[in-house]
């Protein structure tokens, strides 16, 4: 088994081709004060499965693509209907 590291993440773009931007949240306790904060980060992602805006995907680290992008698609698991009825 590799080592890759392995993300879920929601698409927030899909405007480049065969790129896209996910949107990456994770909660943590703060060491002092024991506040939860929520920490997002924008990725970029490589894309062969035509993922959607709102669709909840998987993604594995990867050797870089260009200069930007260090991420592909591994799976959509989840599809999001309501962008599907949105862009009609």
């Amino acid at each position: 088994m590799n080592t890759r590291r392995r993300i879920n993440g929601t698409v927030t773009s899909n405007k480049m081709d065969k790129t896209v931007s996910v949107q990456i949240t994770r909660k943590y306790r703060h060491p002092l004060y024991q506040k939860v904060i929520t920490s997002k980060t924008n990725v970029k992602a490589h894309d062969e499965l035509n993922c959607s805006i709102g669709d909840e995907v998987l993604i594995v680290e990867s050797r870089p693509i260009s200069k930007t992008k260090r991420w592909v698609v591994q799976e959509i698991t989840k599809k999001n209907v309501r962008g599907l009825e949105e862009q009609k």
